[in-house]
């Protein structure tokens, strides 16, 4: 019985078993560290394994972020279903949209989601002269403020397109994605999905946009498979801070 508990925990912390739910998995960890108390080899095993394991599965984190909302028709459902899983996600607003719908830009701050700025029109800011990207950015930095109480200090700049001179001048850090499944270019939900699933890894940040059925049905698909494979969601701040 100790022989297999201490295999299953290396196989986890080998990062070979990946389809148990977290739950499971920590109280596997937990299980393991109480044969600690049993001393002899069997203790010293299980008290290596099972810290390296519990060390495994806190550290599995992923972000999940939606561009150019907030949307009038998709956002709320995003939300509620976000709230039902606990899920803290990054959303990315232009001004535009902002100015339009202040309640449900309230609504995304008070559900405890990171609020960022993507720019105001959705333009090329790369494209722009300083000072016009400039305007884009603080507009949309004004214009959240007003409903939030709090200056954003991340950006996602349309098409990942920064103006690298602007740093110092808005002071605000760039964030871009490690998967982006093009959600915007079909309304098949569950192919989105395979592409983030298949691809997706430890600390990744995942492209989605809040524009769409088939984006927010796939977003809970793959809430609730990377669940399933013990991934935690986190804000982007908490991957890019640590």
């Amino acid at each position: 019985m100790i022989e297999k508990l201490l295999l299953f925990m290396r196989e986890v912390h080998n990062k070979k078993i990946h389809s148990y739910p977290k739950d499971v998995l920590i109280a596997a960890v937990i299980f393991a560290a109480a044969v600690c108390q049993w001393g002899g080899n069997h203790g010293k095993a299980a008290e290596t394994v099972s810290f390296a394991a519990l060390e495994d599965i806190a550290e599995k984190k992923v972000a999940i972020t939606f561009d150019d909302g907030p949307n009038p028709d998709y956002t709320e459902e995003l939300l509620t279903g976000l709230k039902e899983r606990g899920v803290n996600a990054t959303f990315f607003l232009l001004g535009k949209e902002v100015e339009k719908y202040p309640e449900i830009v309230k609504d995304i701050s008070d559900g405890g989601h990171l609020v960022g700025t993507h720019s105001y029109e959705h333009v090329n800011l790369s494209n722009l002269s300083d000072a016009a990207a400039i305007e884009q950015v603080d507009k949309t930095n004004a214009a959240i403020y007003d409903i939030t109480g709090k200056y954003p200090e991340y950006i996602r700049p349309p098409y990942g397109c920064w103006k690298c001179n602007l740093d110092y001048e808005t002071k605000m850090i760039e964030v871009l994605w490690d998967v982006d499944p093009k959600d915007w270019a079909t309304d098949n939900s569950g192919v989105i999905a395979k592409r983030v699933i298949d691809k997706v890894g430890e600390n990744d940040i995942i492209l989605l946009h809040d524009a769409s059925e088939s984006s927010v049905k796939a977003a809970f698909a793959i809430i609730d498979e990377l669940g399933k494979e013990g991934y935690t969601f986190v804000t982007v701040e908490e991957i890019l801070m640590e």
